[in-house]
């Protein structure tokens, strides 16, 4: 019983978190992206980063594990197929930024100012991705009401 509210509430924190990092990543990157402004981009996206390895974790753990529900149940329900959908989306949307930030990153290990044109796409990305968390929490909450089951 413990275990299964654990990774539940753990689940459900990961959203919070990334929410929080893809909103701060994107008002990160519509600043100054001086030496001060790169380490809040670079915080905000570790944030984003913990939040999708919480996520897949816990996720994976309830999904294969049968905490709660059996992977059948899961697979059949028309709110989960559609949350792992957006999840998907989010993934999917993270690319560009992901290899960016590498490369910012490095040029920054350097010593040198990274290219920062993308800014303000990375910063639509991240916005929209944080849209996305949003809609998943509506259909985590609607899966834990019952709804969407075949």
């Amino acid at each position: 019983m413990i275990i299964r509210w654990l990774f539940a509430a753990i689940h459900l924190l990961a959203l919070g978190i990334g929410l929080g990092a893809a909103w701060a990543r994107s008002r990160a990157l519509r600043q100054s992206l001086d030496a001060a402004g790169l380490q809040r981009v670079f915080t905000a996206d570790a944030w984003w980063g913990i939040a999708a390895l919480l996520w897949l974790s816990t996720g994976l753990v309830r999904l294969f594990g049968a905490l709660e529900k059996t992977t059948s149940w899961y697979f059949h329900n028309h709110v989960f197929l559609l949350k792992m959908a957006l999840f998907l989306v989010i993934v999917v949307l993270e690319l560009a930024p992901m290899r960016t930030f590498i490369r910012w990153r490095a040029a920054v290990r350097r010593g040198e100012l990274p290219d920062t044109t993308r800014a303000m796409s990375l910063s639509r990305v991240s916005a929209l991705q944080a849209a996305l968390v949003m809609a998943m929490v509506f259909a985590a909450t609607a899966m834990a009401r019952g709804l969407g089951a075949r």
